[in-house]
Order: structure tokens, then sequence, then C-alpha cells
């Protein structure tokens, strides 16, 4: 039998189910709360309140807990790459060797930008903050690919997340580069996921650049860190 707890406001007592988790403490679900007592509740900062369920990310900041579907985030640090993560978060599963170059290769294959959107940049003002610019472009990105625009189609829903993962790092190099007035650098499908975004990011054309391997691997861990924003 599902506990319940017992919510008595005036007149009225509500029974509120308790719902526990696979981790972290139980919840009282008060969704029927306000269409039984016309009351809401007041939790500023949703200190003591659950806003979701999700079978993704477990966060606990008072005792320093960040797990991806069950694995602490630590050890993905240490041992995974950010495309094990991202396949992790997306499937549910971290991936064997065949399942992950198969999906580095469709993340690779979409790091272009449609080349209209090059020019979109031109519309903000060049000292407009860079993460400014990023929104907008990202916001844009449906106006060009109308064939993954169905929330409610689990295929497009991945062909939108595989496309946004790839295209993340063009769209945050150019919104850095159109700040500091340099060139555009497009993608290179030779490199790591993190390398192709250094050398879009601090390259330039008159000259080759060199991805420096430990920078590389520090980002890509910075990337896990926050591989479920």
């Amino acid at each position: 039998m599902t506990d319940t707890a017992k919510i008595t406001l005036g007149d009225t007592t509500v029974d509120s189910p308790v719902l526990s988790g696979t981790v972290g403490p139980d919840v009282v679900d008060i969704r029927k709360f306000y269409a039984q007592t016309g009351a809401f509740t007041y939790d500023p900062g949703f200190t003591s309140t659950a806003s979701c369920e999700s079978q993704i990310t477990y966060i606990d900041g008072d005792e320093g807990v960040l797990l991806h579907r069950g694995y602490a985030i630590g050890d993905l640090a240490e041992n995974s790459s950010f495309m094990e993560t991202c396949y992790l978060l997306l499937n549910g599963e971290l991936p064997n060797a065949q399942e992950l170059a198969d999906f580095d290769n469709t993340i690779t294959r979409h790091t272009m930008l449609h080349e209209q959107l090059a020019t979109f940049y031109r519309g903000f003002r060049r000292d407009a903050h860079p993460m400014a610019v990023m929104c907008g472009v990202v916001g844009a990105l449906s106006a060009f690919y109308h064939d993954s625009t169905e929330i409610h189609d689990p295929h497009q829903r991945m062909i939108a997340s595989h496309r946004l993962i790839a295209k993340m790092p063009t769209i945050a190099a150019m919104a850095y580069k159109y700040s500091v007035g340099q060139p555009f650098v497009y993608p290179d499908n030779s490199l790591s996921y993190t390398g192709n975004f250094l050398r879009m990011t601090f390259g330039v054309p008159a000259e080759p650049y060199e991805v420096n391997p430990v920078v590389e691997r520090a980002l890509d861990r910075i990337f896990i860190l926050h591989a479920d924003h």
C-alpha cells in the first residue's frame, strides 16, 4: 500500500501519495493540492521541491553527488569521453566499441551549418555577448531543418538531438569568432569532437592549428560535467 501524507488546511484534509525514487529522499505528490484546497504551496527556489521525474540525472548539491543515468560523474570524467556520455544520456547505457564508432560518425557528419546561418551572425552587434548570439542562432536552426521538429516523433527527436550535439561547437566557435572580428573556421571531420571545437575557436585560416592533447582532454572532461545541461 502506498504511503500517504495528510495535509490539513482549515477544515480540509488532503491525502497526498508519498513517492519513492531510485535514489534520494521520498517526495510528497501535491499535484492535486490546489484543486482540493484552492491554495498553492510556497517554496522559493524549489529548495524542498522535486520539479520533475528524471531517469537521466540525479543531483544532490549538499552531498556533492551528480549521477548521469546512475553513473557517478567522477567515474565518467575519469574513464569516458564526452561522446560516450552523450550516448549514455540519449540511450540509457554506455556504448560498446561499435556503437560508439557509429555514434561518433553520426555526430561528425552533422557538424556543418547551413551556409545561410553564417550570414545570420551579421545581424548581431559586434559587442553582443557570445552566449546571446549563440542562443539566437540555435533558435534559428528550426527554420533550416524542417525534418526534425515534430517533438512527438521519437525518430525526429533523436535526429534533432544529434544535430544539436554536433552543431553546438560550430555555433559557439562562430559566435566567439564573430565577437573578436576573425573569420569563421569550418569543422574538420578528422579531429575529435573537442579537438574540432578548439580548432574552430582558436585556429585561424592563415596557419595550421595543432590541438594540445592536454587541453583537449581537460575540455572534454568539462563537457562531461555539463553534459546534462
